[in-house]
């Protein structure tokens, strides 16, 4: 059983949902959303959509948990008064997951902006769910095509990165991406590719010490560990076919160094994929776009993908 949570209202989580509904699925979905929401989308979109509150697989059909919203929901039109059902919808989707009973948690795109502005400090959904879950730590991991990219650092104003890369930092996304290559994807011996976080990587130093200082000595801790990690490689190489050869994973230090490869490469199908949560839990590789909600022109393939990956995970 999937939890999943259509993320801002005004957005085109509940299109991509709504529209995925139209067929049948092979995993029983739960969606926790306002429901009267949920129809008037569908009722704009032009799309059948019935209302369950059992579990059905149905085409046309959701099964669904009302977590209600303070104001009528506008495509396109954000609303501060519901930025708390929306969070109210991630804590109750969260909770089932850590009672079991959801097997996996997919998200859809939250306004970050909007939670700020209703009082809710919100800097995204990996470190919200990080602290709900009393996580020690967790990685940001989009797969996408032939490609995986994990993140040091995430929602940090760039100005904030260097003084936010530690070894200690380091050393626990390595692990997790390790970890998690190996226990999701079954890699027995993964092969990771870290960045520099300088032009150059450094440039002997010339350009930053943070490779010298920082990031060479944990990438040769783990290779004297057995540990198949290459770097630090200049980020401007990294991601060239040369340098992904036999590369499971490649480990950025800030979130536009590594996302803009990747989403160069698969935007629109690609998935967010969080490690070390006590769940699975996958996302959406794009924002709110608020300018395609109720237009039925969103495109579902990252929606899609996240479900199929969940879902798989979860078997696994």
């Amino acid at each position: 059983m999937l939890a999943v949570t259509p993320g801002e209202p005004a957005g085109i989580g509940p299109d991509l949902i709504i529209a995925l509904a139209q067929g049948e699925r092979s995993a029983d979905w739960v969606v926790l959303a306002d429901a009267d929401m949920l129809l008037a989308r569908a009722r704009a979109l032009g799309l059948p959509c019935k209302l369950k509150d059992a579990p059905s697989r149905r085409a046309g059909c959701l099964y669904i948990e009302p977590v209600p919203l303070a104001a009528p929901a506008a495509p396109g039109k954000l609303n501060v008064a519901n930025a708390a059902g929306v969070v109210a919808a991630l804590k109750r989707a969260v909770d089932g997951c850590l009672s079991g009973r959801f097997q996996a948690l997919v998200t859809g795109p939250v306004q970050k902006s909007v939670v700020n502005e209703a009082g809710i400090a919100f800097s995204g959904h990996t470190e919200f769910l990080r602290d709900r879950c009393g996580a020690a730590d967790v990685l940001m991991l989009l797969q996408g095509g032939n490609m995986r990219v994990g993140l040091v650092t995430t929602h940090l104003p760039l100005v904030e990165v260097p003084a936010a890369l530690t070894r200690a930092l380091l050393e626990s996304k390595l692990s997790l991406l390790l970890g998690g290559l190996s226990d999701h994807f079954g890699l027995a011996a993964p092969r990771v590719l870290v960045t520099g976080l300088n032009p150059h990587a450094g440039e002997s130093g010339h350009l930053g010490r943070e490779e010298i200082d920082i990031i060479e000595p944990v990438c040769a801790a783990f290779r004297a560990e057995g540990a198949q990690v290459v770097g630090p490689v200049a980020a401007d190489t990294a991601f060239t076919p040369q340098s992904l050869a036999d590369i499971d994973a490649v480990l950025a230090m800030y979130h536009d160094q590594g996302l803009a490869a990747i989403k160069a490469n698969s935007f629109g199908d690609a998935v967010n994929l969080t490690l070390g949560l006590p769940f699975i839990r996958t996302s959406v590789d794009h924002g709110t776009a608020l300018h395609l909600a109720g237009s039925g022109k969103a495109d579902v393939g990252s929606l899609r993908a996240a479900l199929q990956l969940a879902e798989r995970l979860a078997r696994r």
